[in-house]
C-alpha cells in the first residue's frame, strides 16, 4: 500500500477521519507531527499513522493510527503501525511510546508493554498530545505503552 504524507490540504479530512475513530486531533497541522494517510479506491482516507519525536530525537510518540471500518481485521492497522515504527526508527528514535486505553492487546502484538505515563510525559513533554493531556488533566486517565526500536531499519538517519 502507498502512504502519503499529510499536507495542509488533507488536514480537515484527516480531522474528520480521526474524530470518527475517537482519536486525538491536537496538532495535526504542526510541522512536528509526521502523519501519513492511505487512500482507498474512492480517494477517501482509509488509514492513518504517524509520530512526533522528542527534542533530542531519541523518543517517538506514535499517534493517529486509525483504520476505516471497512478495512479492519485485514491487517491494515498492523501495517500502518509498523510503518510509523519503522519511520520513527529511520528518523533516529530508539524508543516508541503511545497512549491507548482501548487497544492494548493490539499494541502488545507489536511488541509494546505497559509503561509509566509520567515517564512518557517526561521524555516527550513538548509533543502535542502530552501538552494537551497535561493541560486538560487527561494525562492521569491515560494508559501508556512503550517498546524498544532497536532492530528496526535506521538507514535514513
Amino acid at each position: 500500500m502507498a502512504y502519503f504524507p499529510v499536507t495542509s490540504a488533507d488536514v480537515d479530512e484527516l480531522r474528520a477521519f480521526l474524530r470518527e475513530a475517537d482519536l486525538t486531533l491536537a496538532g495535526l497541522d504542526s510541522p512536528a507531527v509526521r502523519i501519513w494517510i492511505e487512500r482507498g479506491a474512492n480517494s477517501g482516507i482509509v488509514g492513518s499513522t504517524g509520530f512526533e519525536l522528542s527534542a533530542d530525537g531519541s523518543h517517538a510518540l506514535i499517534r493517529s493510527v486509525a483504520v476505516s471500518g471497512s478495512m479492519r481485521a485485514a491487517g491494515t492497522g498492523t501495517r500502518l503501525a509498523r510503518y510509523a515504527l519503522e519511520e520513527a526508527a529511520r528518523a533516529g528514535a530508539e524508543r516508541a511510546w503511545l497512549f491507548s486505553r482501548r487497544s492494548g492487546p493490539f499494541w502488545q502484538k507489536l511488541g509494546f508493554t505497559p509503561a509509566d505515563r509520567d515517564m512518557l510525559a517526561s521524555v516527550l513533554p513538548e509533543t502535542q498530545q502530552v501538552r494537551l493531556f497535561t493541560s486538560t488533566g487527561q494525562l492521569e486517565r491515560e494508559v501508556a505503552w512503550s517498546r524498544d526500536l532497536s532492530g528496526l531499519s535506521r538507514t535514513q538517519q
